[in-house]
C-alpha cells in the first residue's frame, strides 16, 4: 500500500466530498465539514499542502480506512 502524503487542500476536500461530507461553515482558512452519523466534524485548512499527520486525524474522525482513502483520491 502507498504512503499518504502531503497534498493540496483543494483535492483533501473533494476526497471527504466523495466521501459524503458536506461543507457547513469555513472559519478563517479553515474548512469545516460534517456528514450525518459522525459525531465530530472534519476540519480541513486552506493549506497549499496539507500535512499527513492532519489527513490522518481527519481520516480517523470520518471513520475511513487506509483503502477507502487511497480508492477515493484515485477518483478525484
Amino acid at each position: 500500500m502507498p504512503k499518504i502524503s502531503p497534498i493540496p487542500a483543494g483535492r483533501l476536500r473533494k476526497v471527504f466530498e466523495k466521501a459524503g461530507f458536506k461543507c457547513a461553515r469555513i472559519e478563517g482558512d479553515h474548512f469545516v465539514y460534517t456528514k450525518p452519523g459522525v459525531t465530530r466534524p472534519v476540519v480541513i485548512p486552506d493549506w497549499k499542502e496539507v500535512p499527513v499527520f492532519i489527513i490522518k486525524n481527519n481520516m480517523r474522525t470520518a471513520g475511513i480506512t487506509r483503502e477507502e482513502y487511497f480508492s477515493l483520491l484515485e477518483e478525484v
